[in-house]
C-alpha cells in the first residue's frame, strides 16, 4: 500500500516537472545536458526530461520598447534631447537566447547608441523636418545589427525632440519674421492686383464716358439705401464748367480794364 502511494507521488512529481504548456505566442528553447536542441518547441504541450532538459521561454509578440531621452549634439552644434520608441519581435528564438545574454537589454542599449549616432549626423532643421528619413535610418541600422540575434526591427519612431529655451525663442522669432514677410508679400500682391483692376476700370470709363454716369447712379442708390442723417451728392464737374469759363473770362476783362486805366493815368 505504501509502495503504491510512493509510486503515485513520484509519477505526479515527474509529470509536474516534465510537462510544460506553451501559449500560441510562446516558443521553448530546450537545453539537453547544456546543448541546445536544433529547433524550438511549441506552442502546446511540451514534455521535458527531468533534470536533463532545461527550457527557456521566448515570446514572439511585437515588443514596443521606449528609448530614454538621449543628449544629442547635432551637426550644427545644437544640444537637444531626443527619445524614441522601437518596435521589434523575435524571429529566431534559438539565436535570441544563444547569441546574446539578454536580447531585451542589448536591444535597448543598441537603440540608445544608435539614436545618438544617427541624430548627431543631422542638422537641427533636418532633425525637425525630415523625421521619416531619420526613422528609416534608425530602423535600417538597428535591423542590420540585431539580425544575428534573431530579432527583426520593424519600425523606429522619434517621439520627442526637446530644444533648449534660447533655441526655442530664436525659432519663434524666426517663425514670426517669416509670417510677417509673407503678410507683406500678400499685401503687396493685393495692392498690385487692385491697382491693375483700377487701371482697367479707368480705361473702360475713358473709352465709355457713360459708364461714369452709371457708376454715379449706383453710388446714389447705395447711399439712399442706408439710414443716414446726412447725404452727400457728388456734383459732376461738367455742370460747373460754364461757370468756371465765365468767371475766367470776367477776371480777364477786369484785368484788361485795369491795365487800360493805369496807362491812361500815365
Amino acid at each position: 500500500m505504501y509502495a503504491l502511494v510512493v509510486i503515485v507521488v513520484l509519477v505526479i512529481l515527474f509529470l509536474s516537472s516534465a510537462i510544460r504548456i506553451l501559449r500560441e505566442y510562446e516558443r521553448g528553447v530546450i537545453f539537453r545536458l547544456g546543448k541546445v536542441l536544433p529547433s524550438a518547441k511549441g506552442p502546446g504541450l511540451i514534455i521535458l526530461i527531468p533534470v536533463i532538459d532545461k527550457m527557456v521561454r521566448v515570446t514572439l509578440r511585437l515588443v514596443a520598447m521606449d528609448v530614454p531621452p538621449q543628449d544629442v549634439i547635432t551637426r550644427d552644434n545644437v544640444s537637444v534631447k531626443v527619445n524614441a520608441v522601437v518596435y521589434f519581435r523575435v524571429m529566431d528564438p534559438i539565436n535570441a537566447i544563444v547569441q546574446v545574454e539578454d536580447y531585451l537589454f542589448a536591444t535597448s542599449q543598441l537603440s540608445q547608441t544608435t539614436l545618438r549616432s544617427v541624430c548627431g549626423q543631422a542638422d537641427l532643421d533636418e532633425l525637425l523636418s525630415q523625421r521619416e528619413q531619420i526613422n528609416s535610418k534608425l530602423q535600417e541600422y538597428l535591423d542590420e545589427h540585431t539580425d544575428p540575434w534573431g530579432i527583426k526591427v520593424s519600425n523606429v519612431e522619434v517621439k520627442h525632440i526637446d530644444l533648449p529655451a534660447d533655441m526655442q525663442r530664436a525659432m519663434a522669432k524666426q517663425a514670426e519674421a517669416e509670417r510677417e514677410r509673407r503678410a507683406k508679400v500678400i499685401n503687396a500682391e493685393g495692392e498690385a492686383q487692385a491697382a491693375t483692376k483700377l487701371a482697367e476700370a479707368a480705361t473702360i470709363i475713358r473709352n465709355h464716358p457713360i459708364a461714369l454716369q452709371l457708376r454715379f447712379l449706383q453710388t446714389m442708390r447705395e447711399i439712399s439705401s442706408e439710414s443716414n442723417a446726412t447725404t452727400i451728392f457728388p456734383l459732376p464737374i461738367d455742370l460747373l464748367k460754364p461757370f468756371i469759363t465765365w468767371g475766367a473770362k470776367l477776371e480777364k476783362e477786369l484785368e484788361d480794364s485795369k491795365n487800360k486805366e493805369e496807362k491812361a493815368e500815365e
